[in-house]
């Protein structure tokens, strides 16, 4: 059974899954980023989903739907939002304590930004993959020249051209 859309408009289509569906996808993923390759497939399957039952877009590759639609991976845009919400904690713009999740890393003899944290280690495994733990190595590989830290605005912007692994 061929898939029915109640309009073949792409772009309007486009425009209620990003404020809807991947709204909804992207909820709190500060707090429950899935860490497991089965989780992260799972989340992103909606998108590809999605993406492939677009009128003329079945036969494309996900990678290739993506660069057509100007869409970015799910994890990617987790990895986005947990480096907003470090630079938010960093420099105060929420109200959480910046003591909570780092300190400010004094020690450090690489050639990148001056903004190096540091997170206690714990002996427990399971917390690697909470947010202070996880983001900080992101964090850390912010190239000098690219990343903007003068304001939320130049972040968001200078990090979304940044190539991730």
């Amino acid at each position: 059974m061929p898939d029915v859309w109640l309009t073949c408009d792409i772009s309007m289509l486009l425009r209620v899954y990003i404020t809807d569906v991947r709204q909804l996808l992207e909820y709190n993923t500060v707090i429950w980023s899935p860490s497991l390759k089965c989780g992260v497939t799972t989340v992103e399957k909606v998108q590809r989903r999605f993406t492939k039952r677009l009128p003329g877009f079945r036969n494309l590759s996900y990678a290739e739907r993506r660069s057509k639609l100007n869409l970015t991976t799910l994890e990617l845009n987790r990895l986005h939002n947990d480096l907003v919400m470090c630079y938010k904690i960093m420099f105060n713009i929420i109200r959480l304590e910046f003591s909570d999740f780092f300190t400010f890393n004094t020690y450090s003899s690489t050639r990148s930004h001056l903004y190096k944290l540091y997170v206690n280690h714990s002996r427990i495994n399971v917390r690697k993959h909470f947010f202070a733990y996880r983001v900080v190595n992101v964090w850390h590989s912010l190239p000098l020249d690219s990343a903007d830290f003068r304001s939320l605005h130049c972040f968001r912007s200078s990090i979304s051209n940044i190539l991730f692994q």
